[in-house]
């Protein structure tokens, strides 16, 4: 029956009334015409965009089936992540470190495990009036292998105090990717580690031993 077959295609497969048309030899607004016919409700604009968003082509792609260095750059980069990623944002991976090693480890994290879009790295830095901009962004640049051309205006700060300008020579930089499904990816595995913690009892500063069992189990 064509009312079956029109809401199982739009409700369960989630195609758009064009798809619908496409599949059943019908123009969009025949598909319309008939779903008003049948009384099968229409998807609100925001579940029709949710569903856009969600079957758009991915800017990256997550690699499956690690070595054991790439498991350990894995974690790695998903404790960065959790400590020093933004937590306020909800559209872009944004990780803030003065600490180049790091940064570093990050960028490398998300080359190797997610092979992101290179173009789409932004880099925005945060340095003090006395430090020489244009040195520390050639500096980042060739560090981080980014173009010049992909760093946002820079955060001058000008009411600094020396001695944090001292502790931060480099400045600070957060690298930026503008993906929310890269973030939501992150987020979720960084959840999976989460979860996996307080099944172990470490939320709690212990393991799921007790006080009195672990020194037994020492002996």
């Amino acid at each position: 029956m064509l009312k079956d077959q029109i809401e199982n295609l739009y409700w369960k497969k989630e195609l758009s009334t064009t798809e619908i048309g496409r599949k059943l030899n019908l123009t969009v607004w025949q598909v319309i015409k008939r779903m008003r016919k049948y009384n099968i409700p229409r998807r609100k604009q925001w579940e029709t965009q949710k569903l856009q968003f969600l079957r758009s082509p991915l800017s990256y792609e997550r690699k499956s089936n690690l070595t054991p260095r790439e498991k350990s750059l894995h974690i790695a980069g998903l404790m960065l992540y959790w400590a020093e990623g933004a937590k306020q944002t909800d559209h872009c991976v944004d990780f803030a470190n003065s600490d180049k090693d790091m940064v570093i480890v990050f960028l490398r994290f998300l080359r190797e495990i997610y092979h992101v879009d290179e173009s789409r790295l932004r880099v925005f830095l945060y340095t003090h009036a006395n430090q020489d901009i244009s040195k520390l962004i050639k500096y980042w640049s060739k560090l981080l292998r980014i173009s010049q051309g992909q760093f946002s205006k820079p955060y001058i700060r000008k009411d600094f105090d020396i001695n944090k300008t001292h502790k931060m020579p480099y400045g600070l930089v957060h690298v930026r990717y503008n993906d929310k499904r890269l973030l939501m990816q992150i987020k979720k595995e960084i959840d999976i580690i989460h979860m996996s913690f307080n099944k172990l009892g470490w939320r709690s500063g212990q393991s799921h031993l007790s006080v009195k069992e672990a020194p037994e189990r020492a002996t």
